[in-house]
């Protein structure tokens, strides 16, 4: 519910209004959605790339809980955050490159390679971490803007975040750059629309495609790291982040391959989980892990509806008009063209 609470006077004091979304103050609604937001954008942007040159990474679920406890276990161990992240990042580009190898080079199958990795990682992680599991380590503080101060208490509150925040709003802003203005961006997507023609015009369909899945690998590694040094401190069983990678694949698919769109999606997803809580403090004969888990389904029903829309719209096509056709303009899917196929260098 929306309710304005209205200024109290003390003296020469006056508090401004605060808006409250149910329980919660609208500021720190807002910036506890960014926060929330941040590791799933970075996983799902780096889905994003390696989809956008051909490949699909399945195992992604378990490379985000594998990534987040080595990266909490080397911090921890090396007292060092940036070391600690660096090392998510590597432990995702390992899984990244497993699957590349042999679905690129190998032609398996990418969807069996990787939920068979998927599946290992889980395993991998829950047993190598159990000796951390509930050990407290080093935690990536929120921090303020130089001008912090000058600011009103509204966005005091918003922009008060840790470091993770700026990294993922300008990982966005490059990869709208990379692959709408950059050459090698350009051969990202030619290689993932046909790697045959991209072969003809002189380039490696097989080299492109693994660099982009290490990139790719080492960003969903990094947003592995930011659950366990940042949203949710710590090591333990269950982390916090199962089945984020199953949304993450949903987000890329939600988000029509574009950098900006798969952001928004993640952000609506933080938005229904931070809501949750709100709504849990309002409703409080619901069984708390009815909010825990809404979120997931409420994300599914989300893409069917975008799914019905579309698909409406490409089937009517300009006789449609109204909703139907903002939905299909929004969240129009353009998948690349040889996503998910192996492709054989001749």
């Amino acid at each position: 519910m929306l309710r304005i609470e209205r200024p109290v006077c003390s003296g020469y004091a006056t508090e401004a209004q605060t808006i409250m979304i149910g329980d919660i103050p609208l500021s720190v609604l807002v910036a506890s959605v960014l926060a929330a937001s941040v590791p799933l954008i970075i996983i799902a942007l780096g889905e994003m790339i390696t989809e956008k040159s051909g490949v699909i990474n399945l195992s992604l679920d378990g490379a985000v809980l594998f990534s987040a406890m080595v990266a909490f276990v080397v911090a921890k161990e090396s007292d060092s955050l940036i070391v600690g992240f660096l090392a998510g990042g590597c432990a995702g580009m390992v899984t990244g490159l497993i699957v590349g190898y042999f679905s690129i080079y190998l032609h398996l199958s990418q969807v069996a390679v990787g939920f068979a990795l998927s599946l290992l990682c889980r395993d991998l992680a829950y047993f190598l971490g159990n000796p951390y599991s509930r050990v407290q380590g080093p935690t990536l503080i929120s921090s303020k803007l130089p001008f912090h101060d000058m600011l009103p208490d509204f966005l005091q509150k918003i922009t008060t975040q840790p470091l993770t925040v700026p990294f993922a709003l300008g990982l966005i802003v490059l990869l709208v750059w990379f692959f709408k203005s950059s050459r090698a961006g350009l051969q990202v997507r030619s290689v993932g629309e046909n790697p045959a023609a991209a072969f003809a015009r002189g380039l490696n369909p097989n080299r492109i495609q693994m660099l982009t899945v290490l990139a790719g690998s080492f960003l969903v590694g990094i947003g592995g790291a930011a659950y366990s040094l940042s949203l949710k401190p710590g090591w333990g069983r269950p982390q916090g982040a199962e089945g984020i990678g199953w949304i993450a694949l949903a987000l890329v698919i939600f988000g029509s391959w574009q950098p900006s769109r798969v952001a928004l999606g993640a952000l609506l997803f933080a938005f229904l989980q931070v809501s949750g809580i709100g709504l849990q403090s309002l409703f409080p004969t619901i069984p708390s892990q009815v909010f825990q888990t809404a979120p997931f389904p409420l994300m599914i029903f989300t893409l069917i509806i975008m799914h019905y829309s579309t698909s409406k719209t490409r089937k009517h096509g300009e006789k449609d008009s109204g909703l139907h056709k903002w939905l299909g303009i929004l969240f129009m899917s353009r998948a690349p063209k040889s996503l998910g196929k192996s492709y054989r260098q001749e």
